[in-house]
Parts: structure tokens; C-alpha cells; sequence
């Protein structure tokens, strides 16, 4: 017996020992995201940065065939870049086959690509930057960028039927040129064309750094991605508004860019019975806002965003306590006190939760069941005084007439409050068929709206005055106007006008948008 005993726990380890591979391949990773969302965020930043470098290269010649002489060659160091980039991207695209097809894989690779990511993510953008100059000495020089054959395309997204209509925008450097990038790149996005806007906009930024569109070309990056709307988008819409907030953390949008990260997050909340790690990051992101920007314009949208995400992180709460609540009743095992952990936390943290009452009934019940009459009382008379028109009131005073407690008064004010809203059988069913929490959300980015037209958005404002953004303009998109139109750029005003100053965009030091 003691032979068979010890055999069986031999196979048992063997057994946990080889399956320990698969589930670190293949279970959670430490992200918050799935392995495949950390890859196809990885893949997409690989390619933006691999299309902008041999953007960057079209446009360079190098100083020297000789390997010796083209060290300091910006073309060559371009080069290197862009060799680098794709033996990171093939490595990706390895380990992203292999995760569809269920083989193994060492699950710790995931966080050493992503630090490779960052890390030449890094190193590219020094890269353009540092041979911005070169560029535009190049174009100054007089060389012809090279022409494209028929069946070329404009960074492999377009296809034939004549020569490219953005070589000469992105293969050659001229003064004016960054507007142009940024029209064109406005128009793309408003198409539906989310990738080639963005490589306009980058193409701005990584040969235009002192162009006053900078700081306006990174941000509507982030509103494209976050327009486009796909889980993947989504992730770098939250991390390219985050970016720019770093770099331009005092701009009179910084209060809507970091509106949207929370609302990035708050589209992709699931329903109160899964995963509430985006419920969680929305409302620190709506809180941190309300913080730094007391005064914002945008508070009553911002409360409105915070009231939804914690209903739906309440009823995250209120549907475990009720599992451990029946769990004791029902099965007559343990969890009393997990019950009555989770009920007092909805208590504490969320007092505007629309199933308060029932919360504060099943509170009561715990105290009651722990012989501690004189809390349950207090819970009971809650609903009482506070939800007078409750389904949980009758039964609620029954228990203070067992208990012998005092029954109290309604609040007055709350005499008239209507019963929270239960959901049907038809709206739970339809809610978990589209697994997708009931929040308010605004799909619009801050620059660009959803189904804008031209003239319509704050951008189009932006391209009026240059890179600039009037302060009478509610920084929204799409514009609200409360106050005259500020007179052009370049114009004179008449005696009568009003003098009107223009915001420009913040830039970092070492790139200072233009005035």
C-alpha cells in the first residue's frame, strides 16, 4: 500500500512538472493584456517605426560607397536601424505563429521583446531626429527624390496606376512642407484611413522638429488610433495620449488627453461579472483628472464617466459578496465574512451605487447571522431612512421589530425617490451577448470627431492659425464656439475686433513649437 501511495504522488509531480511549461507560454502573462494583444501592439509599433525609417532613407544618399568612409553616414545609421527593427519584428512574428498554434514557447520572451520594443523605439526616433538636418540639407542640395515605378507603393499601402502622390511630400524636405503633411494627413484620417494619416503625422515629427504642427501631429496620432477603435487601437490610443501628456503635460488639451486615456480604458470594460482591470484603471485615470485639473471645463462629463465606471466595479463587488452570501445560506459553508467584506467596501468606497439597498440588506444579514444585532440595525434602519421606497424596506422592518430597535423616519428629500431600475431578463441576456459594460463614452477624439467634416473639428481650427488653438475655443471636438471668431492669423484686425490670443501648443525644450 505504501508502494502504490508513493507512485501515485511520483505521478502526480511529474504531471504538475510538465505542465508548467504550457502554462507559463500560455496562461496570463504578468501584462494585463493577452498574449496576443502584447503582440499585435508590439507588431504594429514595429511597422510605424520600419515605415518611417525607409521613409527617412528614400530621402538620404550616401556620402561614400566605401565602408570605411560611410560611418558617420546618417543614411547608414538609418540603415542599421531599420535591420534592427525588422530582426525584432521577425522574432515577433515567430512567436506570434506559434502562439496560434498552440506550440510552447517561454513565456518571459514576451517582456524581453516589449523592452526591445521601447528600447529601439527609442533609439529610431534619436535616429530621425539626428538626421532630420541631413535630409533637409539633401533637398537643399537639389537632388531629385527617386521616381517610383508604376506598380510601386506609398509604404507598401497603396497600390499602382501612376507615381506616388506622396513622394514628393515625404521624400524631400522644404520649408511649408510639414502643413502640407498635416492637411493630408487630416484628410486620410477623416477617410478611414488610419495608418497612412499616421505616417503623415510621423513624418512630421521625425523630419519637421521644429514645425508648429508637433505637438498637434502626436496627438492626433492618439486620436486615430482611439477613432479606429479596435481592442489593439484602443491599447495605443491609452499609450500614445499618455505619451504626449508626458511631453506636453501643461497644453490647455492636457485635460482631454487624459479624458480619453480613461475612456480608451472604459471601452473596453467587459460586464460587471469578468475581468475589471479596465474598470479599475478608468477610474484612477477619471480621479487623477479631477485632481489636477480641478477647474476643467469638462467635470460634468468626467463625473458622469466615474458615477458609470463605479456602478460597474459595485456590482463587481456586490455579485461575489452574493456568492459567498449563498454559499452560507444555501450550501451551509463559509464565506460570511467574504461576504460582508465585499458588501462594506461597496459601502465605503461607492455610496451612489444605484443597488445601495439591496447592498445594505445583505450587510445587515451578516451582522445578524454573527449575533451583532446592534450593526445589523444600523444597516437596516439605512434603508429605511435613506431608500423608502425599497423592495428590501418591509423586510428591513420586520428585522428592526425582531431585533427591537427603533423603525426610523424616510429623509424627507428621499420621500419621492423612485426604486433602482432592475434589468430584465431580455436586457441581461442581451447584455451578455454583447459582454460590454454600460458606460457613457465619447467616441470622438480631441482633434478629430468620429464623423466630422471638414471645417467642423478643432484641428480645422489649428490649420486656420498655423499650429495654433484660440483660447475662446472649447478645447472639444467638435467645436463649441461661445464667444466671436478670432481674427485670422497674419490679418490686421479693424478697430473694432476683438484681440483674440492664440494658444499655441507646448513643446518640449529641445523641440519649442514655433510662435
Amino acid at each position: 500500500m505504501h508502494y502504490r501511495f508513493m507512485a501515485l504522488a511520483t505521478l502526480c509531480v511529474a504531471l504538475l512538472l510538465s505542465a508548467i511549461p504550457t502554462a507559463l507560454a500560455q496562461g496570463k502573462p504578468q501584462s494585463d493584456l493577452s498574449a496576443i494583444q502584447r503582440l499585435d501592439v508590439m507588431r504594429s509599433k514595429l511597422d510605424s517605426l520600419r515605415r518611417s525609417l525607409n521613409n527617412a532613407i528614400s530621402a538620404l544618399t550616401p556620402k561614400s560607397t566605401d565602408k570605411k568612409e560611410a560611418v558617420d553616414d546618417p543614411r547608414q545609421r538609418l540603415q542599421g536601424l531599420e535591420e534592427e527593427v525588422g530582426s525584432i519584428l521577425s522574432e515577433v512574428n515567430d512567436i506570434r505563429g506559434k502562439q496560434e498554434r498552440s506550440e510552447r514557447y517561454d513565456a518571459t520572451v514576451l517582456d524581453r521583446l516589449e523592452t526591445s520594443v521601447v528600447d529601439i523605439d527609442t533609439r529610431v526616433q534619436a535616429g530621425l531626429q539626428a538626421t532630420a538636418s541631413a535630409r533637409t540639407a539633401s533637398a537643399a542640395s537639389g537632388r531629385a527624390p527617386a521616381k517610383k515605378k508604376k506598380k510601386g507603393k506609398f509604404f507598401g499601402l497603396f497600390g499602382g496606376g501612376g507615381e506616388d502622390k506622396y513622394a514628393d511630400l515625404t521624400g524631400e524636405v522644404a520649408p511649408g512642407r510639414d502643413r502640407v503633411l498635416f492637411e493630408e494627413a487630416v484628410k486620410q484620417v477623416r477617410k478611414g484611413s488610419h495608418e497612412t494619416g499616421r505616417l503623415l503625422f510621423t513624418t512630421i515629427i521625425n523630419t519637421y522638429p521644429d514645425s508648429p504642427f508637433l505637438a498637434l501631429a502626436k496627438l492626433a496620432i492618439a486620436d486615430s488610433f482611439y477613432l479606429e477603435g479596435t481592442t489593439s487601437n484602443l491599447i495605443q490610443a491609452a499609450q500614445a495620449y499618455q505619451d504626449w501628456l508626458t511631453f506636453f503635460p501643461t497644453d490647455p488639451l492636457a485635460d482631454d488627453a487624459m479624458l480619453k486615456v480613461a475612456e480608451s480604458e472604459m471601452r473596453q470594460m467587459g460586464l460587471a461579472d469578468r475581468d475589471i482591470t479596465h474598470a479599475r484603471k478608468a477610474e484612477q485615470r477619471l480621479k487623477v483628472l479631477m485632481q489636477q485639473f480641478p477647474q476643467t471645463k469638462l467635470r460634468p462629463d468626467v463625473e458622469q464617466r466615474l458615477r458609470d465606471v463605479q456602478e460597474n466595479l459595485a456590482m463587481h463587488n456586490l455579485q461575489i459578496g452574493n456568492f459567498y452570501y449563498k454559499a452560507k445560506y444555501e450550501q451551509q459553508k463559509g464565506g460570511l465574512k467574504g461576504a460582508q467584506s465585499r458588501y462594506r467596501e461597496i459601502v465605503e468606497k461607492y455610496p451612489d451605487f444605484s443597488f445601495m439597498d439591496e447592498v445594505l440588506f445583505r450587510l445587515a444579514a451578516t451582522y445578524q447571522q454573527e449575533e451583532e444585532p446592534d450593526e445589523a440595525a444600523k444597516y437596516y434602519q439605512q434603508i429605511l431612512r435613506n431608500h423608502p421606497n425599497s423592495e428590501f424596506g418591509e423586510k428591513a422592518r420586520e428585522q428592526l421589530s425582531i431585533i427591537g430597535a427603533p423603525i426610523p423616519e424616510p429623509d424627507p428629500a428621499r420621500k419621492n425617490m423612485p426604486p433602482p431600475v432592475r434589468p430584465g431578463m431580455l436586457g441581461n441576456l442581451l447584455q451578455q451577448v454583447s459582454g460590454r459594460a454600460d458606460v457613457t463614452v465619447d467616441k470622438n477624439g480631441v482633434l478629430i470627431s468620429k464623423d466630422g467634416k471638414e471645417g467642423t473639428d478643432l484641428i480645422d481650427e489649428a490649420l486656420k492659425y498655423n499650429g495654433q488653438l484660440p483660447t475662446n475655443i472649447t478645447p472639444k471636438a467638435p467645436i463649441q464656439r461661445t464667444n466671436p471668431k478670432p481674427a485670422p492669423a497674419n490679418s490686421t484686425p479693424s478697430s473694432g475686433a476683438q484681440n483674440v490670443t492664440p494658444v499655441t501648443t507646448s513643446a518640449p525644450a529641445s523641440a519649442p513649437a514655433k510662435p
